[in-house]
């Protein structure tokens, strides 16, 4: 937000300089993959000019003043689900006389790890992550449901397809297994798509970060298996999209962490409790890089 107010700033103060139409996106809800859809609900494509080219970005953890950017998939696509196992409670001290859905979701959440590991060929990608797990009140009480929050990353519909088919497969076995009389119950929470870079735009953007911010600035990160809405704004427009990350990490611990191969552990991420990317030049290098793309799609 931050760096697009200071985009915005820049592009205002030059405008002898470029013609064309700039709309600048405050998205909400973004992390919960909502916020461009209730947007576009609301009409932003109607009551705003239609964009020609979709262009974002987000802070990660690589060294500041680095962009990684490349063609095709850049995030993976995502669904959220929340899955309601179904037993019968009773008495902690009468276990027999119980469907107990506590140990059906411990085993439920055992056999889910076997999706990506088993079912799915190593030079792949899937990701099935059950974040969330809620169950009972007291120690001697066994309650009549539990309750799983489920992530699921595949970079295409095919694999979401194989992956979605092979998590209610288990979820719905497990139950049988533990005898539940009443069928889980499996609720999409939300859906994301693939964010999926335009080639040629990304080419120009890259050319355009290249000559703007020097040799050995931009980077291919590789496929992000988190995810975004952002792609939402080009679908729903038919016009291409370059979503880009730039650096917000200290150089020298970058530079340290990668020689000690200690990234993972010394590198804090997205979401981590630990991540605060260093002000500068992270800022101006997030300020800079939305002002070069833009004037490089703007007359």
């Amino acid at each position: 937000v931050t760096c697009l107010l200071g985009a915005i700033e820049r592009l205002r103060a030059t405008t002898d300089e470029w013609s064309g139409t700039v709309v600048a996106v405050f998205q909400p809800a973004e992390e919960y993959g909502a916020g461009s859809q209730a947007m576009i609900a609301d009409g932003v494509l109607d009551r705003f000019p239609r964009p020609d080219v979709v262009l974002g970005q987000h802070v990660t953890p690589l060294p500041a003043g680095v962009i990684g950017v490349r063609p095709g998939t850049q995030m993976a696509a995502s669904d959220g689900l929340t899955v309601t196992l179904h037993g019968r409670g009773g008495h902690g001290s009468r276990p027999h006389s119980t469907i107990d859905p506590i140990v059906m979701a411990a085993a439920t959440v055992m056999r889910l790890q076997t999706v990506a590991s088993r079912e799915v060929d190593p030079r792949d990608v899937a990701v099935v992550t059950v974040g969330s797990i809620h169950a009972g009140l007291k120690n001697n009480i066994i309650p009549a449901e539990a309750k799983l929050e489920l992530s699921l990353r595949y970079p295409d519909d095919e694999m979401r397809d194989r992956v979605l088919a092979a998590v209610e497969r288990i979820v719905h076995a497990e139950a049988v297994a533990s005898g539940a009389e009443v069928p889980p119950t499996i609720v999409t929470d939300h859906t994301l798509p693939p964010t999926i870079n335009d080639p040629d735009a990304t080419a120009r953007a890259v050319a355009a970060f290249e000559r703007a911010f020097g040799e050995g600035s931009v980077v291919d990160p590789g496929m992000f298996t988190g995810s975004e809405d952002v792609s939402w704004f080009a679908r729903e427009s038919g016009v291409p999209l370059v979503f880009w990350f730039w650096g917000g990490v200290d150089p020298e611990a970058f530079a340290a962490a990668k020689a000690g191969a200690t990234l993972e552990r010394d590198i804090p991420t997205n979401h981590s409790p630990f991540f605060a990317p260093v002000i500068h030049p992270t800022l101006e290098r997030g300020v800079d890089a939305l002002v070069v793309a833009a004037r490089e799609f703007l007359d």
